[in-house]
């Protein structure tokens, strides 16, 4: 847990069959694509992986695949995400997780009886990570879907001494004062994992050094030009691959939102189906528009290559 993790973190879709059941068939497959693409590990089952529309036996299910793909991989760590209303079924998922050999687990604020503040919210991710004193825990933050606007750097505070086995956040969010000041917290203490990838430059001026992020599971090649370019100091180059990150993420909005993703590893020769129910797909009229709209972003130049 000391050594910070660097590189590209994907939030995998979650593959579903025509008739909505899961497809755990592809996920060896799916595996060896983003180990191919430089990808260094997985978050499964969080926003994009649709784990809140998972039963429990599904997303342990869909856990075991990933484990029995990956564990030989010291190199690709794969984390499940355990959501965040019920307390008792996170800590079944979590001694699940560990039990086959998972690299961690997260958890995010509970979104229907929302924790009053950063000490209540400490006090649910203490409940969970000591059933797993020997795993990382990480806190999942996506206020713009749980509602919990809580700063991390109060959360850090609480958390601190309290949970031994606490990693660090994943940030997906847009305030980078309270970003920066967790990268700082006890002299970077604590892994800050950015999760928002159209403003990923903005985090590596900070510092930051691992991301997670649903798009990179079809255009990893783009943010591993990104960094580099960063690297270098050619932050002309870097800003100019970021603008394109931007243009492939409004399709999303332009098309109907997070399932657009699904459309795009269809491109990249990845079927993982249709999202489940609350969420919207696109119509076959849609998808051919929208593949017009990637060919227009040189798509094939960036894309994620199927080996």
């Amino acid at each position: 847990m000391k050594n910070h993790l660097q590189g590209l973190i994907s939030a995998p879709f979650t593959p579903f069959h025509a008739d909505g059941q899961l497809n755990l068939s592809i996920i060896p497959d799916y595996y060896r694509f983003l180990k191919s693409n430089g990808v260094i590990g997985a978050f499964i089952c969080g926003s994009t992986g649709e784990g809140v529309s998972l039963t429990l036996a599904e997303k342990k299910l869909v856990a075991e695949a990933w484990a029995a793909c990956s564990n030989h991989d010291e190199d690709f760590k794969v984390m499940m995400f355990l959501g965040g209303t019920c307390i008792a079924d996170c800590i079944d998922l979590a001694k699940h997780s560990y039990e086959i050999g998972l690299y961690a687990v997260s958890f995010t604020a509970p979104f229907y009886f929302k924790p009053a503040n950063a000490q209540m919210l400490a006090s649910c991710c203490k409940a969970i990570a000591d059933q797993i004193p020997n795993m990382p825990f990480y806190y999942y933050h996506i206020p713009v879907l749980t509602g919990g606007n809580i700063a991390m750097f109060d959360l850090l505070k609480a958390i601190d001494g309290l949970i031994p086995n606490f990693a660090g956040i994943k940030y997906t969010h847009e305030d980078f004062m309270d970003f920066q000041s967790c990268m700082s917290f006890q002299n970077g203490k604590y892994e800050m994992m950015w999760g928002r990838d159209e403003n990923m430059l903005s985090a590596l001026v900070l510092g930051n050094k691992a991301s997670i992020g649903s798009t990179f599971n079809y255009i990893a090649p783009l943010y591993t030009a990104l960094i580099a370019a960063f690297n270098e100091n050619d932050t002309k180059k870097a800003s100019e691959l970021q603008q394109l990150s931007i243009n492939f993420i409004r399709l999303l909005g332009k098309y109907g939102g997070i399932s657009v993703g699904k459309a795009y590893m269809k491109l990249a020769g990845i079927d993982c189906g249709e999202f489940r129910l609350p969420v919207r797909n696109m119509s076959a009229q849609d998808f051919e528009a929208f593949k017009l709209d990637v060919l227009a972003l040189n798509f094939d130049q960036f894309k994620s290559q199927k080996t």
